[in-house]
């Protein structure tokens, strides 16, 4: 079974703590596409100084708080990708501007009228670029142990900055995997 067999949309890559990408270090990143050709997230735990509002006006006061723009990733960082946590019982395949990810989480159409959207969701965030991986790349970044694959929650998209998610999402998977979550931030493995 390939190394990345488990990971599908709506999963979370945790960074492991050996980990020294500065672009990736104690990132929990939220799966948005997985397919044999490449797989596309989004860092969920890497707020910006840059108001919603500065960028995306029409956007900006429906942002769930802090209203930031998350770094996404590294790649194409000129560009706004935003996710939402639905309210219950919405399709996304049913609503224009909507593109279902897993569950109540849905990619929305920036383009799209705030105001028509904004019933049927508890809450969104806005990325500003993307982490993306080509054909096997994700899959020779875990078997080296770089990511570990959980499972992710609607929550975990609209954690805040104050939120240290590494540590909660860790926390959350039980023992062994919750030890890692006490591993201090400025020690780093090599």
């Amino acid at each position: 079974m390939r190394p990345d067999a488990e990971v599908e949309a709506g999963s979370l890559l945790v960074a492991a703590p050996s980990l020294n990408d500065p672009n990736f270090t104690r990132t929990v990143v939220y799966i948005i596409d997985q397919r044999p050709e490449g797989t596309l997230g989004v860092v969920l735990n890497r707020p910006s100084e840059v108001a919603v509002h500065d960028v995306l006006p029409p956007w900006g006061p429906h942002v769930t708080k802090p209203q930031c723009i998350y770094i996404g990733g590294p790649v194409e960082q000129k560009t706004a990708l935003c996710l939402a946590a639905l309210t219950k019982g919405t399709d996304p395949d049913e609503v224009e501007g909507l593109v279902g990810v897993q569950g109540p989480v849905a990619l929305i159409d920036l383009d799209a009228e705030p105001d028509d959207l904004m019933p049927l969701v508890r809450g969104l965030r806005v990325f500003a670029g993307y982490a993306g991986w080509g054909e096997g790349q994700l899959a020779g970044e875990i078997e080296r142990g770089d990511w570990i694959v959980v499972t992710g929650l609607a929550d975990d998209v609209l954690a805040g900055a104050n939120v240290d998610l590494w540590g909660r999402v860790l926390r959350r998977q039980g023992m062994p995997l919750a030890l890692l979550s006490t591993y201090p931030t400025d020690v780093r493995l090599n």
